[in-house]
């Protein structure tokens, strides 16, 4: 019998909850007794084997000292709201992962975008505050690794207007000093295969989630064929896109030439 597969957000909130007691200095006994619990259910929290209820996540809360973090969690990774219901998957594995690789075919990748760039794309308030939640992962310390290759026609698609290109590439150039930020553009051509946007999501494991857009929303995908293809095509355009410095060079043009 195949094993049951984890539903991504109850891991996604699991490595959080194992993350809070080893930060608190706890072993999953330890966090038991506290809890009342048997350290096994603990286990099943952390591995995302189980949902706990609403009322259980306040008493982890309190044991971790962390009331807020936990609360906050619990909540955004059962009502999954804030994002659209193709994309909630990868969202939370995003949200986890030691390593992000997206190519951006037709617009600034999400994590990448400055909020006045967001809003003009964006349908509502709500959606712009996920959006701005979710760059968070970047700002992470230890910093991941994340990797991002634009289609050079990003950089020349207005969006919003010249003021927002112009604070858009300014905060690119920005981005691409950043520690454990790889920024590169790839000229615009025919690369077979290449269908649109996609991103992979690398956890600690080496466990590995990827997402390819379309018009019809996107999909998510866990299975190994369709994260060779994905691995394949990103090193495919990573190959032929320029390097880190030869891209932030080609970004400053852009902005002198077209947005300035």
């Amino acid at each position: 019998m195949a094993a049951k597969k984890i539903d991504p957000h109850l891991r996604t909130f699991g490595a959080k909850v194992k993350r809070f007691r080893v930060e608190a200095g706890l072993s999953q006994a330890d966090l038991a007794k506290l809890v009342n619990v048997t350290r096994s259910y603990i286990a099943l929290i952390e591995l995302g084997r189980t949902r706990c209820r609403k009322d259980f996540s306040e008493r982890l809360g309190a044991a971790l000292k962390r009331n807020d973090d936990v609360a906050e969690a619990w909540d955004e990774l059962v009502s999954s709201a804030k994002y659209p219901q193709y994309y909630v998957d990868f969202a939370t594995r995003e949200a986890t992962a030691t390593m992000l690789r997206t190519y951006s075919a037709d617009i600034v990748e999400g994590l990448l975008q400055v909020e006045s760039y967001a809003r003009a794309i964006l349908p509502s308030d709500a959606d712009l505050l996920a959006r701005l939640k979710r760059q968070e992962v970047l700002k992470r310390d230890p910093a991941l690794t994340a990797c991002f290759i634009l289609d050079e026609s990003v950089l020349r698609r207005e969006v919003g207007s010249p003021e927002v290109m112009n604070e858009q590439l300014r905060h690119l150039i920005e981005l691409s000093g950043r520690p454990g930020v790889y920024l590169q553009i790839s000229p615009t051509a025919y690369y077979p295969f290449v269908k649109g946007s996609f991103a992979i999501a690398t956890q600690s494991n080496r466990e590995e989630s990827a997402y390819a857009a379309s018009v019809f929303g996107g999909e998510t995908s866990e299975e190994t064929e369709h994260l060779t293809k994905a691995n394949e095509l990103f090193a495919m355009l990573q190959a032929r896109a320029l390097n880190v410095a030869d891209s932030r060079d080609f970004i400053g043009k852009e902005l002198e030439n077209r947005w300035t």
